[in-house]
């Protein structure tokens, strides 16, 4: 069955946003008082839910995560978002998706005016149908409930949803394309390993942006 809408992550997959966000959270367990974390647990915040993340990996109590995420938004806001950059090959990907007639959406984690900005500035903006991202007061910020928030948007009934195919680095992306009834991809070239997707249960896994297109524009097979 061909997939007729391709709904993508953003961080880890369309661009490679680790040091904006890694700089944000230091900057936020710092003028919190918290203890510094190493590289390799700075790296785990791109992807998850910001609250979640900062007390499975920094012990911040839940009480303190809403101020935290203020402290996160006030360094990226004005410096971490753009202490970023396109992964490679990812342009032609979209551009050869779009020509080959697919319809692209954003599904994301990020607070969607953040991501909003992140694409326009890096003209990317125009390869989308939507873009569809978490609310700035956390109520709509877990993967699940950002692609359903897409589906919704893009009034893709059950009956669609096999035409719908999921991309994303981390397990938060597969096990949320599931939870909504969809197939994923899983990218090796982000934030997750090979394990972390496939234990997930990712129905494809693609090592690079040009394979993402190449399977899914193949003639002659499931894509």
């Amino acid at each position: 069955m061909n997939y007729n809408y391709i709904f993508f992550d953003l961080d880890g997959t369309i661009t490679e946003s680790g040091p904006g966000i890694m700089n944000s959270v230091a900057y936020a367990l710092d003028k919190l008082g918290a203890k510094a974390q190493p590289q390799s647990v700075l790296k785990k915040f791109v992807g998850p839910p910001l609250a979640q993340s900062f007390m499975n990996f920094c012990g911040i109590p839940r009480e303190q995560t809403d101020y935290a995420i203020s402290l996160y938004r006030e360094y990226y806001r004005k410096n971490g978002m753009f202490e970023n950059s396109v992964y490679p090959g990812v342009e032609k990907m979209l551009a050869d998706l779009k020509a080959g007639g697919k319809k692209l959406a954003v599904a994301t984690s990020k607070p969607e005016n953040f991501s909003v900005q992140i694409l326009e500035h890096f003209h990317l903006i125009d390869y989308f149908e939507i873009v569809c991202g978490a609310t700035m007061d956390e109520k709509r910020v877990n993967k699940e409930e950002v692609i359903a928030y897409t589906l919704e948007s893009l009034r893709i009934s059950d009956e669609r949803k096999k035409t719908v195919l999921m991309v994303g680095d981390r397990e938060h992306d597969i096990i949320g394309a599931k939870k909504n009834g969809l197939d994923s991809m899983g990218v090796l070239y982000g934030y997750g390993s090979r394990g972390e997707l496939e234990a997930a249960g990712a129905d494809y896994i693609a090592e690079t942006a040009s394979e993402i297109a190449d399977r899914i524009l193949s003639k002659g097979r499931r894509f």
